[in-house]
C-alpha cells in the first residue's frame, strides 16, 4: 500500500470528524445519563469526551505536520 500525503491528510481528516461525532455524542448522553441518577457514570463519560478531544487535537498537530 502506497501512502502519499493526500491520502494521508483525508485519513487524519476523518479521524478528526469521527472523534468529534463522538465527543458530541457523550456530551450529549452524559447529560441524559446524569439525569437518569447516574451522576458518576456521567462524569466519567464527560472524561470520555474530553480525552477524545485531546485526541482529535494530536491528530490537528500531525496534520500541520503535513504543510
Amino acid at each position: 500500500m502506497e501512502l502519499d500525503r493526500p491520502k494521508l491528510e483525508h485519513l487524519i481528516e476523518h479521524w478528526i470528524e469521527h472523534n468529534e461525532s463522538h465527543s458530541k455524542s457523550f456530551t450529549e448522553w452524559a447529560g441524559k445519563i446524569e439525569a437518569s441518577g447516574y451522576k458518576e457514570i456521567a462524569s466519567d463519560i464527560r472524561m470520555a469526551a474530553v480525552k477524545m478531544d485531546e485526541c482529535s487535537k494530536l491528530l490537528e498537530n500531525a496534520k500541520q505536520k503535513l504543510e
